[in-house]
């Protein structure tokens, strides 16, 4: 009997576990995909947001603020990749000026920090590369960014090292209510029984409540599409330049990754399919002109796109079910949930109280150690790292520097990567020029052998997305 079971291992998800961590509890994480971050957290902007577009007295409102604020210390404490390098939303013409203006006074009302309205020489001597049509621009000093993933895998890493468990790879079928507790079946026929479910499956969320409660919702997935530049591109601009934003989204922004790409994007359409189309890609490109006009288009590495899980009344639900006692809803997290995660967590956790006595632990870990990155050492590091581990030494991805010892690390690490994208975001391996073509070979081999699989057995991402094969003879 598991204490509390959190279904969805996404940012939310991972955030709410450790949270929950500091606690005497035996608590579990399921995901249907194979890693953490595989699905919703792994594909958006990676903007730490700065609220001010957000309706006063939304959960919305109030956990971008307390979230925005908690993120800082949490990355220091969990050693992933955090900058606050500020934000502009940026106007063409009054009518546009007009609405950063509103923009402005909504974020003061709602308490957001920092906000300054500048004109077209102000905007212009922060960011040189602006499209010279500028008029002017609300200046958003906490707006920052993060790496989505890494993020993500931080607070799952430190959950385990806090003792939760994780069960990937395997989705819920069914959920059925006991008497005092849920009993919930996974796809390979196993049943998990547990006192509390914290319902946390992103676009899955609405048919996980619909198999235990009366209450329905219904998750409307908006498509955003993107294109990542490379690090020559990454120069462009070193805050987020945002337009100004529509009902539907935040609208086309540009904006520096914090490992130094270039990424601009989302558009918005009504879909649930994460294929990128050729009318998309050439939406956002044409749209991000207006904010730089010579995008270097030729700089583009890689496409992607993300689903946001859309609600109506477009706020958050964060609610324990009406009708089924301990049975906790996070459902709608869409933009800007990679901001508030934190403080959702702590939400949650209040409503986790209300019913259960809390016992904090005198040992709770509250840091972690980050991966090595050899990139990131001086000579002297890097030498004295190769004498203890002569792996470290071996370059396997000479796009972005990362050795076997790294890849290795990845696997062997708490939540370690057992599939090829798993190894990219822990290492940035494939992620460079090349996109894998001269490395994903070697990366595949040592997959091989550290999991103890054959070669044809390793997957891209999920379950039969195998790249290597052979036929015998």
């Amino acid at each position: 009997m598991k204490d509390i079971t959190v279904i969805g291992a996404g940012v939310v998800g991972c955030a709410i576990a450790r949270e929950l961590s500091r606690y005497d509890l035996n608590i579990l994480v399921i995901d249907k995909n194979e890693d953490v971050a595989e699905g919703i957290s792994k594909a958006n902007s990676g903007i730490v947001h700065g609220g001010y577009n957000e309706k006063k007295g939304t959960l919305k409102a109030k956990l971008n603020l307390e979230g925005n604020e908690m993120i800082e210390d949490l990355s220091k404490k969990l050693q992933f990749p955090f900058k606050r390098n500020g934000a502009l939303v940026l106007a063409f013409n009054e009518e546009e000026l007009e609405r950063v203006k509103e923009l402005k006074a909504n974020g003061d009302e709602i308490g957001v920090k920092g906000l300054e309205i500048l004109n077209k020489d102000q905007v212009l001597n922060l960011e040189k590369n602006i499209n010279k049509n500028v008029v002017g621009a609300l200046y958003v000093k906490s707006s920052g960014i993060v790496s989505p993933y890494e993020m993500t895998l931080a607070l799952g890493e430190n959950a385990v090292e806090n003792g939760v468990e994780f069960k990937l790879g395997h989705a819920v079928v069914d959920i059925k209510k006991d008497l005092d507790s849920y009993k919930i079946e996974l796809d390979n026929k196993q049943v998990v029984e547990s006192k509390i479910v914290i319902n946390a499956a992103g676009l899955g969320a609405d048919y996980l409540t619909y198999l235990v409660s009366n209450e329905k919702y219904e998750i409307d997935p908006v498509k955003g599409e993107y294109c990542l530049f490379d690090k020559v591109a990454g120069t462009l601009c070193e805050k987020t330049l945002f337009q100004v934003p529509s009902k539907l989204s935040k609208g086309v922004l540009v904006t520096p990754t914090v490992d130094g790409n270039l990424l601009i994007g989302p558009n918005a359409k009504h879909s649930d399919t994460i294929e990128t189309s050729r009318e998309g890609i050439d939406e956002i490109l044409e749209k991000s002109q207006k904010t730089i006009k010579d995008i270097p288009v030729a700089r583009v590495l890689n496409t992607f796109s993300g689903l946001r899980p859309k609600v109506c009344g477009g706020d958050f639900i964060i609610e324990e079910s009406r009708d089924c006692k301990n049975f906790i809803n996070v459902i709608g997290i869409d933009s800007p949930g990679l901001t508030a995660a934190p403080a959702i967590a702590k939400y949650v956790v209040d409503l986790v109280s209300k019913n259960v006595q809390l016992k904090e632990k005198e040992n709770f870990k509250e840091t972690r150690t980050k991966m090595v990155r050899m990139s990131e050492l001086n000579i002297e590091e890097k030498n004295k790292l190769i004498a203890q581990n002569p792996s470290y030494g071996k370059m396997v991805c000479k796009c972005e520097f990362v050795t076997e010892g790294e890849i290795i690390d990845a696997i062997r690490r708490p939540l370690g990567a057992t599939t090829l994208d798993g190894i990219k975001r822990r290492t940035r391996a494939m992620m460079g020029g090349c996109q894998g073509s001269g490395c994903m070979i070697p990366i595949s081999m040592i997959l091989s052998k550290e999991l103890g699989i054959d070669i044809s057995k390793v997957n891209k991402n999920c379950k039969s997305s195998t790249v290597i094969g052979y036929k015998e003879v």
